[in-house]
């Protein structure tokens, strides 16, 4: 997996949309945030587009996200938002001249997608914050998004949660949002599971359809040979006027529960104030004991 190269003081960002509309004022915060750390951020074309509820159609959304790609002054795209439409350009955007001219991605939930799309050709990404979002998040994340960018790569350690199956786990991280994944299963995004450990996480989402999506992971032979499961935020998610019966929890570890590799919930990840920056591509070490849970990058 080829690691794109990391930012330096004075490198060009650019900020677009492959997704939801979004205007320059709603994007300032992110703006002064990254020109404060000594970079030059410029904004696509789509940003203040306008076409039903898309930052433009669907060939000028792919039209903005392949002029980047092509920039070699640009060294990394930060998605401004999700909501949904990446999936609609994924098929439109000229993937050979991202492999000639590898650069960061960043974005995470609708973006998942588009992060799956890179990492099957061979290069790594970043799930992080929303340039629309990041203001919103906690210190640490952002203290953690600015090193990330210039390859330093925080160690994340956490509280364990009580449902964790416990153990220790190497492998490349993949994933992102479940719905997206379970969106892209039978296409040719869908994930390479055997061997990774998967990340997922999830918002406004019924409980019997994270039943649903987990079972269809399950069916297409996703969660078999995992090196671990690694599970997020799961924000917002509702129940029915009669009870589904399970938690997400028990969901998860019901349709698990001949496999033996290692399962940590609540990790900092997702549509939360602590979405922690991961490097999808990147191989981690994940240590899970009953008092912790540690996520270190190999190398760092």
């Amino acid at each position: 997996m080829i690691l794109p190269p990391f930012l330096k003081k004075g490198d060009t960002i650019a900020i677009l949309s492959t997704a939801r509309k979004i205007n320059e004022k709603q994007l300032l915060f992110a703006k002064r945030f990254l020109e404060a750390q000594g970079y030059s951020i410029i904004f696509g074309n789509s940003i203040g587009e306008s076409h039903h509820q898309f930052a433009g159609n669907d060939k000028q959304r792919a039209s903005d996200f392949d002029a980047a790609v092509a920039n070699p002054n640009i060294k990394a795209i930060w998605c401004a938002r999700g909501g949904y439409g990446t999936v609609r350009i994924i098929d439109l955007i000229n993937t050979n001249a991202f492999i000639e001219n590898p650069k960061w991605i960043i974005g995470y939930s609708d973006v998942t997608v588009l992060h799956a799309k890179i990492n099957h050709l061979g290069v790594a990404s970043l799930h992080a914050p929303m340039a629309f979002d990041i203001e919103n998040t906690l210190p640490s994340v952002q203290e953690n998004f600015k090193h990330i960018l210039e390859g330093n790569i925080a160690s994340l350690a956490y509280d364990a949660s009580r449902n964790n199956k416990i153990g220790k786990a190497f492998g490349q991280a993949i994933g992102g949002n479940l719905s997206v994944i379970y969106s892209m299963c039978g296409t040719a995004e869908k994930l390479e599971t055997t061997g990774k450990i998967l990340f997922l996480e999830d918002l406004d989402e019924y409980l019997y359809h994270i039943d649903r999506m987990i079972q269809n992971l399950k069916r297409n032979g996703y969660l078999s040979d995992l090196s671990a499961l690694v599970v997020g935020g799961m924000t917002k998610i509702h129940d029915n006027q009669i009870p589904f019966g399970y938690t997400v929890e028990e969901i998860i570890l019901e349709a698990t529960k001949e496999y033996h590799y290692p399962i940590v919930f609540n990790a900092p990840f997702g549509h939360i104030k602590e979405n922690q920056p991961i490097i999808l591509g990147q191989t981690y070490y994940l240590h899970a004991t009953t008092e912790k849970v540690i996520l270190k990058a190999k190398n760092y």
